[in-house]
């Protein structure tokens, strides 16, 4: 894949909104390679996760389910962070095969790209969702209304954050700020550095 920033976004944005479509009615699948790939595989994790999220607050849903929907969820938001550094680690990996190095007076930005292409992915599945809204036939139009208002500050809010992720790609790629790769280190998930686990054992 080219380092060219737009292409990229177009490439992801693309893939996210086919994908989310695709995945309602048909199984998971990541027929991409390279970055694309990654960035893909990311997104499956978080559609499962958005779905899990849903089931966890279904009324009727009993103590267990909500026990296993939390496991579920924990473990797809630690393969989604785990992705996230694997977007970054795979264009850092692009920068040294194209032999982009950073200039000397270059900066860090506050959020790197696989970050932002994690809310892209959300966005992507909200977007959805909310327009699934406007087509349920038992609602009112204040509902459809309400929906349309917030799809509306959605999209604006998805323009936003690709315009502004493209200019961070474009610099990365010229060597005007600096790209690394930040270790989430979620404790919780790591039984020998969440007390609650490994306290546990050690009481056993």
């Amino acid at each position: 894949m080219l380092l060219d920033s737009r292409t990229i976004i177009q490439q992801v944005s693309d893939l996210h909104a086919t994908t989310v479509e695709r995945w309602h009615h048909q199984p998971l699948n990541n027929p991409y390679t390279g970055l694309l790939a990654v960035v893909c595989q990311q997104h499956q994790f978080n559609f499962q996760l958005w779905h899990q999220e849903d089931l966890a607050r279904c009324p009727e849903a009993t103590d267990q389910k909500i026990a296993e929907v939390k496991r579920a969820i924990d473990g797809f938001n630690q393969q989604r962070n785990d992705y996230i550094e694997r977007t970054d680690e795979t264009l850092v990996e692009m920068l040294a095969s194209a032999g982009v190095l950073p200039s000397g007076d270059a900066t860090l930005n506050t959020e790197t790209p696989g970050s932002a292409i994690d809310r892209l992915s959300i966005m992507a599945l909200r977007v959805y969702h909310l327009e699934e809204e406007l087509e349920r036939p038992e609602v009112d139009d204040a509902h459809r209304q309400r929906v349309t208002e917030k799809l509306r500050r959605c999209r604006i809010q998805r323009a936003d954050l690709s315009g502004s992720l493209e200019e961070l790609l474009s610099d990365v790629f010229t060597g005007r700020k600096l790209l690394r790769v930040y270790r989430q280190m979620k404790m919780y998930n790591d039984p020998t550095l969440n007390p609650a686990v490994y306290g546990t054992k050690r009481a056993g």
